[in-house]
């Protein structure tokens, strides 16, 4: 939608910078996309008569035009339009003028022929968006006069808006004066006009008929006689053609020009071509047929509208084109100025199953305004009367179905909550008041009956909407609204994570087994065969709840056995669930981290807790020999953390893999995790990294079968002190010259210092102190 800045103060004193108006409307929701100065800038083109058109003797898209100034000497242009003829004015930019886009014009050869300057189409100058070919003046211009003179401009400033699709008052200058003036504080008034009337009623020269009152919510008519075809006076002709309308004939223009004023789309018609003397509005026949203003015959569909003469003929398609058989031609002196209302969803598809989109339809689509009939159609008859046409007195106005208007209670609170602002029960409505919403007291809150012209307003929301526009965004403060946040992680679920991420962070598959176990299955996992049963399984196989994650495992791993998947390792966070201690009515019931290990030792078990105890960041762990049902008995122990037991390492019993059908030995981790992340963890203290160089020393330590590596690994640690930056048990032996019952378990150790090189004596001293410390603590001995 395009609005000049003098036709918006004709309807309200707006005043400002043209710039600082434009961010006015752009904070109103009317997003100005472009601003113009036309009728300036326009010193040096003048008026001149086109003497001759020949070919360029080296140009097929160039012309050379001999045009006369006013100063009867032939002035050659050359120029890449076509559409001019010997005898017509056009406007011509003379030497050293500069154009409103900075463009100078000089004298310039082009393809070997001289341009004296340059002929000029409509955008070139302000005038419209036409550039296709040269702007072609009427016949009653003097030679050499000022183009601005000659066509009556004047310096004005135009907009162009984005309108949203809600906002169908905003598609006219009134609309969008209303909320200009609201914005800037200044009154608002729409013309009234009073244009005398004479001659024969209008209901007494046209019948209407509506036969489909839904689709047709308001068909109003009035009759104009003594009109006589002719051209539109300059300045209206000049405001059609900056908002992109071409001038046609006074009649026509004042259709648009009162369509553009104030929003309501009308046709008229030649009164005696209308057959039969009436109007009938109505659905089209499958397959009718019309001829449209431009030329073209169009196949209707039953659900398409049309106008139909007094023989019932289609002479207009319903909101969206009028109909060449009653078309204003120059003979036409009587004229019918019809003016509906139409159902937009019913509008929008005809225009576009028909392809056919107009102005009119554009509006109509949106919602237009059905009460503004009356005011526009005397603006029609003030606007022609000055050509000498007289208004009959009546008007034909024929009610269907339009939407009903509730009255909407605006809380005062509300606005204010939503907003986030303070505005008082009289400020709000004064705001509305402004732009034509009629407000009543209801205690500290309103009644708001919503004008006609503005059917988006619907609900209490779009009214404050509303005051949030008049008021000014701008004024209202920026604040981030604060939430209950919700979905975030407990410290437990998040340390879950970490245990999973950790293991997937070893190369273990995490595995899901059924949570149910067959009779028989703790049994030969050497577990109590005391599991809870349930009432009603689904299958026998299915009927005992697991007490260990074992059992589920081990079946998983002898499934990919016997499909030659082997060396697995698995993983698996589930429940468990035991027989309640004491009174306790339901299971007890516990979440396990299980790791099998599928053709490992003890010893890679004790490497994955480790790595866990890292990530977790649980220092103070212990491993303590202990024989546990269904683990190897001399391979297995107890995990104590800060001298809390929370699970078992070492090896599954060979008999339980053989009972299972696991043909492997399998490494064995299962942990309370319940337990172990209510445990302190986490803190990790950083040291800073030393700049100074290690020395590794290897030491292998003889001991029973019944020590746990843990133990000598807690020696070492003590004895090395704070020398000590690394230890990692690096290889078990067992076999000769190793004695029977006893293995071989040797270290890595790592010694620096933060402050200093360590000589070769302080390793050799602090190698014999770990040696002392585990054979003076531990059956153990240090092989050679």
């Amino acid at each position: 939608m395009k609005v000049l800045l003098s036709w918006l103060q004709e309807f309200a004193p707006v005043s400002g910078d043209p710039g600082e108006i434009g961010d006015q409307l752009s904070e109103l929701g009317l997003a100005v996309e472009g601003v113009t100065t036309v009728g300036a800038g326009l010193d040096g083109v003048v008026v001149a008569r086109v003497l001759e058109l020949r070919p360029h003797p080296d140009a097929d898209r160039i012309q050379l035009v001999d045009v006369d100034a006013g100063d009867g000497e032939a002035l050659q242009i050359c120029c890449g339009a076509f559409n001019m003829s010997v005898g017509d004015l056009v406007p011509l930019a003379t030497l050293g003028t500069t154009m409103p886009n900075g463009m100078e014009i000089a004298r310039r050869k082009m393809r070997g022929e001289w341009s004296n300057g340059m002929l000029c189409a409509a955008d070139e100058i302000g005038l419209g968006t036409d550039g296709e070919g040269i702007l072609v003046l009427g016949t009653d211009h003097e030679l050499g006069r000022p183009l601005a003179e000659a066509l009556e401009l004047r310096p004005d400033v135009l907009y162009d808006l984005e309108v949203n699709p809600n906002r169908p008052d905003a598609m006219s200058v009134a609309g969008v004066a209303r909320d200009l003036a609201a914005r800037q504080g200044v009154p608002f008034a729409r013309p009234e006009p009073s244009p005398d009337e004479a001659g024969e009623d209008a209901a007494q020269r046209l019948a209407v008929e509506v036969l489909d009152p839904d689709l047709c919510g308001r068909f109003a008519v009035r009759v104009l006689d003594g009109v006589s075809i002719g051209p539109s006076p300059r300045w209206m002709a000049n405001r059609l053609t900056a908002l992109g309308m071409r001038p046609i004939n006074r009649v026509v223009d004042v259709s648009n020009y009162v369509m553009l004023e104030l929003g309501q789309p009308n046709h008229t018609y030649d009164l005696d071509a209308v057959q039969g003397g009436a109007l009938r509005v109505r659905r089209a026949t499958e397959g009718e047929t019309v001829e449209t203003l431009d030329g073209i015959v169009r196949t209707l569909s039953a659900a398409d509208g049309v106008i139909a003469d007094g023989n019932d003929e289609a002479i207009g398609i319903a909101g969206i084109m009028g109909g060449a058989s009653t078309e204003i031609s120059g003979s036409t002196t009587s004229v019918a100025l019809e003016m509906a209302w139409w159902d937009p969803i019913s509008i929008t598809r005809s225009a576009r199953r028909l392809g056919l989109r107009s102005e009119a339809s554009a509006r109509f689509e949106r919602g237009a305004d059905p009460e503004v009939a009356d005011l526009a159609m005397r603006r029609f008859a003030e606007l022609l009367a000055e050509s000498g046409a007289t208004l009959a007195p009546g008007m034909v106005d024929v009610r269907g179905n339009t939407p009903t208007r509730e009255t909407i209670r605006v809380r005062t609170d509300r606005v204010n909550s939503l907003l986030g602002t303070g505005l008082e029960r009289d400020e709000v409505a004064g705001l509305l008041e402004s732009i034509e919403f009629s407000t009543r007291p209801a205690g500290d809150d309103l009644d708001v009956d919503i004008p006609s012209f503005r059917p988006d307003s619907a609900t209490e929301i779009d009214v404050v909407e509303e005051v949030a526009r008049i008021h000014g965004y701008h004024r209202i403060t920026r604040t981030v609204p604060q939430s209950t946040l919700t979905g975030s992680l407990t410290p437990y679920q998040a340390d879950r994570r970490a245990v999973r991420s950790a293991m997937v962070g070893m190369g273990l598959d995490e595995v899901m087994p059924v949570p149910f176990l067959a009779p028989g299955d703790l049994e030969r996992a050497g577990l109590e065969p005391d599991g809870i049963t349930v009432s009603n399984p689904l299958v026998a196989e299915e009927s005992v709840m697991r007490a260990s994650l074992r059992p589920g495992i081990l079946k998983t791993l002898a499934y990919n056995a016997s499909h030659r998947l082997h060396s697995l390792g698995v993983f698996e966070v589930g429940h468990v669930y035991r027989r309640p201690d004491g009174d306790q009515p339901l299971p007890d019931e516990r979440e396990h981290l299980a790791v099998a290990l599928a053709g490992q030792d003890a010893g890679a078990a004790v490497g994955v807790f480790s790595a866990l105890a890292d990530a977790l960041d649980a220092r103070h762990y212990h491993l303590a020999a202990q024989v546990t049902p269904g683990l190897h008995p001399t391979r297995t122990a107890r995990i104590d953390v800060d001298g809390v037991p929370v699970g078992y390492v070492g090896e599954v019993d060979p008999g339980v893999l053989d009972a299972f059908g696991v043909g492997e030995r399998v490494g064995w981790l299962e942990v309370d995790l319940e337990v172990l992340l209510g445990l302190p963890h986490g803190g990790r203290p950083y040291r800073p990294v030393s700049r100074y160089p290690s020395s590794d020393i290897d030491l292998a330590f003889e001991v029973d079968e019944a020590t746990p590596a843990a133990d000598v690994e807690t020696h070492l640690r003590e004895a090395a002190g704070d020398l000590l930056a690394d230890l990692a048990l690096f290889d078990v032996f067992r076999g000769a010259p190793v004695a029977d019952g006893r293995r071989s378990l040797a270290f890595t150790l790592r010694f620096q210092s933060d402050d200093r090189t360590l000589t070769d004596g302080e390793v050799a001293e602090v190698r014999q102190r770990c040696i002392d410390a585990v054979q003076d603590a531990l059956p153990a001995t240090l092989r050679g």
